[in-house]
């Protein structure tokens, strides 16, 4: 099956579409939904964020592991992506915080890629098609067109997919504040980034971070001046036990500030529905509008589920009146919602960011003010 120092692989689309090329990091069978990634940069943070569990990720820069990998950029313990493709890789990782190569670390962590492969044309096609079910084969596991495509198509969708529990921590634990502490959050991990902690302990905060089964007797149990709903995988649909979760702290009016899945969790819990997109936001170039003040920021974005609802928009939601606060301007996605009555809001992306931008990193300085309200 070698050719030379390369392994033949193949990624198959669950439509019937091949790329043919060699294999990356772990050799084998994997599969997952394909959706393409447009960071230039970050890819370390990108493997190993939660919110990719179950994803082939496509990255359409055509460059990827020029720096390597390092031991203090990940956001989480593990890789979660379920497959890796890229068009070129680099030969040799240059950076001085390096301490293996790229495909190394996908071969040790067991992660089936593959490289050489036109990202550009695959990327056109997942625009067109929308994300879809796929698998990457190389080594071994490389078979039929037919019979590849039939392992793709017997894999489940992601519509529906219940996965915050695979990802999220399973016993809980706390993050010390850096200096004083001011307050003390209670954040419910449905897939929580390491960076997330970090923004919260430099503000003063003790984050303690629940399992997502958690009860609301044990959210309380923390007595926390404020609640944070994480950032995660899969359908928010799923999430009965989340929403139930934050009906709960909003009935109490405990301060709740969300991200991403949290977004959605919060907009489930106040009446809104949620859809599948066609192939998502992944990136860190993604613009949003803020409808109050009409700023722009530029913001880092992984989500292929959205909240319906119109830019702007006002709704009355069980707990008071309720707005859709920011917007993508790309496609009038909806980027964030505002409580009126009680003191909650959420985001569809991520303030936490890293490798970048931190355009949005004040949200959390509008949490900690949120609570500071509470508190007096």
């Amino acid at each position: 099956m070698t050719v030379g120092t390369r392994t033949p692989a193949a990624l198959v689309l669950e439509d019937g579409r091949v790329f043919r090329g060699s294999a990356y990091g772990a050799q084998g069978r994997t599969l997952g939904e394909a959706v393409f990634c447009t960071g230039m940069t970050g890819y370390q943070e990108t493997l190993t964020d939660p919110s990719y569990h179950r994803q082939i990720v496509v990255q359409t820069a055509p460059q990827i592991g020029n720096t390597g990998w390092n031991d203090e950029d990940d956001e989480s313990a593990r890789i979660w992506v379920s497959g890796y493709v890229v068009r070129d890789p680099a030969r040799t990782p240059s950076n001085w915080r390096s301490r293996r190569t790229l495909d190394e670390e996908l071969a040790r962590q067991g992660v089936v890629g593959i490289s050489g492969v036109d990202t550009r044309t695959l990327t056109r096609h997942l625009r067109e098609r929308g994300a879809m079910r796929a698998g990457v084969f190389s080594g071994d596991a490389l078979d039929t067109e037919e019979a590849m495509t039939a392992q793709v198509l017997a894999s489940p969708p992601m519509k529906g997919a219940d996965l915050a529990g695979e990802v999220t921590t399973k016993q809980p634990y706390v993050v010390a504040p850096e200096g004083e502490r001011r307050f003390r959050v209670a954040a419910l991990d449905l897939g929580i980034k390491s960076n997330t902690p970090r923004q919260m302990s430099r503000r003063g905060i003790e984050l303690h971070v629940l399992p997502s089964t958690s009860s609301l007797d044990d959210l309380l149990a923390v007595e926390p001046d404020g609640v944070f709903l994480s950032n995660g995988p899969g359908d928010p649909a799923t999430q009965d036990h989340a929403v139930a979760l934050t009906e709960e702290v909003l009935r109490r009016e405990i301060p709740l500030f969300g991200i991403c899945f949290g977004n959605q969790i919060l907009g489930r819990a106040l009446g809104l529905g949620t859809y599948k997109m066609r192939y998502g936001h992944r990136g860190i170039n993604i613009p949003v509008i803020d409808v109050e003040t009409g700023r722009v920021a530029i913001t880092a974005q992984n989500h292929g589920f959205a909240l319906e609802g119109e830019p702007g928009q006002r709704f009355e939601s069980p707990f008071g009146a309720a707005q859709v606060s920011h917007y993508c301007p790309n496609d009038d996605t909806v980027e964030g919602v505002r409580c009126a009555d009680v003191p909650a809001f959420s985001v569809q992306y991520h303030p936490e960011a890293a490798a970048g931008p931190h355009d949005a990193a004040p949200l959390f300085d509008e949490f900690v003010t949120l609570m500071e309200k509470k508190s007096r």
